[in-house]
């Protein structure tokens, strides 16, 4: 006879091990942007979905292990953080509009900082308590890669700084 518990893990077990397939069938509401960033529209999107294998021939190793694995860019490594360039900061793994280059700014920080996205649509936060310190973790609504994250010290209007791994953008003008 197997203990209930058993099963119970086993079921776990199994959904860690294939989260696509558990999402493979679930829609987003996104607002998308042309490569300008001229606004589209809000549209309803399937979430985009890959196994690890997959995420992992698709980006480089720093970008996998940034946006699918959540680890942090190494500061004043980047080109982005210093980057004055207009256009538009799209997600690495799935070309959702993230950020616009008119909400970035200098924090000092050696990341990508901006006051605000492109659409508070295209984005989600949740509460990140790793590394013994209280943060808000910043993700892509449309692929759930990890971005970075978001302080409220930032500069006027929002008074927020969203503090976003370069290697989890694709900076289109």
């Amino acid at each position: 006879m197997i203990a209930p518990f058993a099963l119970g893990g086993f079921a776990v077990l199994l959904a860690r091990l294939s989260p696509q397939d558990s999402e493979a069938n679930l829609e987003v509401s996104i607002v998308e942007f042309d490569d300008t960033g001229g606004k589209i529209g809000a549209v309803v999107r399937k979430k985009v979905t890959h196994s690890d294998g997959d995420w992992r021939r698709q980006l480089t190793a720093q970008q996998y292990w940034s946006a699918r694995r959540g680890t942090t860019d190494t500061p004043f490594t980047g080109t982005y953080y210093q980057s004055e360039a207009t256009g538009l900061y799209r997600c690495v793994c799935c070309r959702n509009a993230l950020f616009s280059s008119q909400t970035k700014f200098d924090s000092g920080t050696g990341w990508p900082s901006y006051t605000s996205p492109i659409a508070a649509e295209n984005i989600y936060t949740q509460p990140d308590n790793s590394m013994f310190m209280h943060r808000v973790e910043v993700l892509c609504r449309l692929c759930d890669a990890h971005l970075g994250h978001v302080f409220d010290d930032g500069p006027p209007p929002t008074g927020l700084r969203y503090c976003i791994n370069e290697s989890a953008l694709r900076f289109t003008s």
